[in-house]
């Protein structure tokens, strides 16, 4: 390490909230200077899932304002800021940087007939290798054709498009030199794996030049010389380097130390994922198979895994439609029934699919009810469901891992019930390490900008920090078998990808 006084201000553009902290030269969070400002999409029963741009901004700038206005800035000096969002956000801007669409989130699912479309007019196989993902309305070929089709008056004036964090940079450093990383690009779906820049044949499939598109550099390039106001408004950020945005899965990974294939990561926020980050040569990618992707992080490094749409959200469900108490509350219940005694099989997809089917039809459905089904029953039914989607995952992640490799989960939707925990661990089969890093996110976003402005050595110097180990319960493993079982099963039967 160099610089011991150094610190950075790390930002999670989370899908729930936005949360903000400032950590040391050793990652490890300052006291007091942590905030959290809670947000919201709007959301239909159409597939509608949208922010307004000014407004999502803005929060973060409060964000911001907050936490250099408590900083001793004397004695502890604010070298870089470091950014993690939710990935696959999309949206247009005029010639001045001025929103003219919403910010569409990768929830928002109504391009599924133009992925239809789009899967019928390219190579899917070969496009899958090329970018690393299924192309699907998560993704951003999908969204342009969607926008053409429908709002072409709209579309037309728009100028470029932009994930989220690089409008945010537009709006901090100014308009004229727009860049996005190789890990937000390739959350985009547009990203070719091998030369680090946009896709040709997508752009040529979806009628866009580069020029609508921000340039694609490494995470590590800075960006400085804030514009005002931000200039005049953030004097203690003036000299910081601001290393560009990241995808928030690429970012828990490393604050939560699970930057090498011997440590799988599992994350259960409102959403949910697993992954593992496989180091290789620079001419010798990865093959990503078909049920997950595999995003780079730098040309020798990339994120393979599986991200789903459903995680805390169903347990939100739970309780807003069926009153339950809060999941902290329902551990000594859910503990007391043998798992799947309920015989419900379940398809958790309230917001749709992603990993690791990529159906663009597929809807929640819960088989089995009877006149003897509670709510609890249906709560356990739907948490273990997420469970088995995380097998799935797993059976494809498992061959880049190594033979040693140990599942480490983080979230708070996770982490507030250790009975959920150590049902994930019951059926993969597998133990599972809680971290005490309960903003993982942040964390990972902060060793992020340490490293670009040189404060930190390397990525490998990061060691999760372990709380809790699950040993999986080999009694239970034949109930969770039959578990997983039936949900292929009705899956097969309901769904086609």
């Amino acid at each position: 390490m160099s610089n011991q006084n150094a610190h950075v201000l790390a930002i999670d553009i989370g899908s729930s909230a936005i949360r903000a902290a400032i950590y040391d030269s050793h990652a490890d969070l300052s006291e007091g200077s942590s905030v959290t400002i809670p947000h919201s999409q709007v959301v239909r029963s159409d597939g509608t899932s949208i922010e307004d741009a000014i407004e999502l901004a803005n929060l973060v700038d409060s964000a911001i304002d907050r936490l250099i206005a408590t900083h001793d800035h004397q004695s502890q000096p604010i070298v870089g800021v470091g950014v993690a969002s939710m990935a696959s956000t999309i949206l247009g801007v005029d010639a001045n940087g001025e929103p003219v669409t919403p910010v569409y989130t990768y929830a928002d699912s109504r391009p599924s007939e133009d992925v239809v479309r789009l899967r019928q007019n390219i190579n899917v196989a070969a496009t899958y290798q090329r970018t690393g993902v299924m192309q699907h309305w998560s993704y951003v070929p999908a969204r342009i054709l969607w926008m053409r089709r429908t709002s072409l008056s709209v579309f037309n004036r728009v100028h470029k498009w932009l994930d989220f964090p690089t409008f945010l940079y537009g709006r901090w450093f100014g308009f004229d030199r727009l860049r996005t990383s190789h890990s937000l690009a390739a959350w985009s779906g547009m990203l070719n794996r091998s030369t680090l820049d946009w896709d040709p044949d997508l752009l040529s499939t979806v009628r866009l030049e580069p020029e609508h598109l921000p340039d694609v550099s490494s995470h590590t390039e800075m960006q400085s010389e804030l514009r005002e106001p931000y200039a005049n408004r953030w004097k203690p950020l003036q000299k910081a380097g601001f290393a560009l945005a990241v995808g928030d899965g690429a970012a828990v990974n490393i604050g939560t130390g699970c930057v090498a294939p011997n440590r799988i990561a599992i994350t259960v926020g409102t959403t949910a994922a697993m992954r593992l980050f496989a180091q290789h040569q620079t001419d010798d990618l990865p093959k990503i198979p078909r049920g997950l992707w595999g995003y780079p992080l730098t040309d020798t490094s990339t994120l393979i895994g599986g991200a789903f749409t459903e995680g805390g959200n169903v347990v939100k469900w739970c309780s807003d439609v069926l009153k339950m108490p809060a999941l902290t509350e329902l551990d000594h219940e859910l503990n007391s029934r043998d798992p799947a005694s309920h015989r419900l099989t379940v398809l958790p997809f309230l917001s749709g699919e992603r990993a690791t089917g990529w159906a663009t039809d597929a809807r929640a459905t819960i088989s089995g009810l009877t006149t003897a089904t509670d709510s609890i029953d249906i709560v356990r039914a739907m948490m273990e469901a997420v469970a088995c989607r995380f097998s799935l995952v797993a059976e494809l992640l498992v061959p880049y891992a190594t033979q040693d490799a140990v599942y480490v989960a983080g979230g708070n939707a996770m982490t507030s019930s250790e009975w959920w925990v150590q049902t994930i661990a019951d059926v993969l089969g597998s133990e599972v390490h809680t971290t005490t890093d309960a903003e993982a996110t942040t964390r990972g976003a902060a060793i992020l900008a340490l490293h670009a402005n040189g404060a930190w050595k390397t990525l490998a110097d990061v060691k999760p920090n372990l709380e809790k180990r699950f040993l999986p319960r080999p009694e239970f493993r034949a109930q969770h078998l039959d578990g997983i079982r039936r949900q292929r099963e009705l899956y097969d039967t309901l769904i086609h990808s």
